[in-house]
């Protein structure tokens, strides 16, 4: 089956549903990819810091050679850094002096080099948003802004701002991050919550379809990461059911504005964007 695309402000249009790759083990991950692309992923979410791009590349070229799919099928999502978040001895972050306007400008060379279609931002609140759209000399506006997005963090606000400026809004964490290595026991399960769990017995379908619908519902890009090839394939059947208005506003009712990455070594950052509202 098909996944259904969003059309981004620039015309492109791209998969509601992609694979995430952070956490996926380099071991892995190449044969994570070839399975995807076989069952009908046509997104993938990939980092330079996850340190598995190369294996997620062989994987694809495989796939091309195999005739199984051609380049321009594919959509796939990268997000640079200057360095693998370099820290200083009580293990914070090092912050750069650069400013993310210089950094956007270097971008749009990328665009009229041809080497990208379409630049974006992540983890931005509306405020740095705002100051990227009102910059001199803009050429690209950003098509999307990825960000963390679950029940327990509905980012209701930040969404409405980004749709009323044409910005396209991916949902990473979209189950909770439930293997981030930083959990504490104390902390909420979010595929363990009893609700979440009634309303996927309703449905016939695991609590993970229910969260990912939820969000596809909001007309959010989702990009659940999984190194199993059953919940790979799991994870695409959220097209063939719908959650009614009442259960809809059931899960919007649990936001609790956690987040389960909140990238604390970076708090110190002169652009860390959490201290917002949104």
């Amino acid at each position: 089956m098909a996944i259904p695309c969003v059309e981004l402000s620039n015309g492109m249009k791209m998969p509601a549903l992609g694979l995430g790759t952070w956490q996926a083990p380099p071991e892995k991950v190449e044969e994570v990819v070839k399975f995807a692309i076989d069952s009908g992923y046509r997104h993938f979410d990939c980092a330079y810091f996850y340190q598995n791009e190369n294996e997620i590349g062989n994987a694809v070229k495989q796939k091309i050679k195999e005739g199984v799919v051609k380049r321009e099928d594919l959509f796939i999502v990268t997000k640079a850094v200057e360095e693998l978040h370099p820290k200083d001895d009580k293990g914070m972050s090092i912050p750069s002096d650069t400013d993310f306007l210089d950094t956007w400008e270097a971008m749009e060379e990328l665009v009229d080099c041809g080497l990208v279609k379409a630049i974006g931002v992540s983890n931005f609140n509306h405020e740095q948003i705002e100051r990227l759209l009102n910059k001199p000399g803009l050429k690209y506006k950003p098509v999307m802004n990825q960000i963390e997005c679950h029940p327990y963090l509905t980012q209701e606000k930040l969404i409405k701002y980004c749709k009323s400026k044409g910005i396209a809004v991916t949902a990473y964490s979209p189950l909770g991050s439930p293997n981030r290595p930083w959990a504490k026991p104390e902390e909420p399960v979010l595929l363990e919550d009893p609700k979440i769990k009634e309303i996927a017995v309703r449905h016939h379908k695991s609590p993970a379809q229910v969260l990912i619908r939820f969000l596809i519902q909001r007309d959010l890009i989702v990009i659940p990461k999984s190194d199993k090839p059953q919940r790979v394939q799991e994870n695409m059947k959220v097209f063939d059911f719908e959650l009614s208005k009442k259960e809809m506003d059931v899960i919007l009712s649990f936001n609790r504005n956690w987040r389960a990455v909140p990238v604390f070594p970076a708090v110190n950052h002169k652009d860390y964007p959490f201290k917002a509202e949104y």
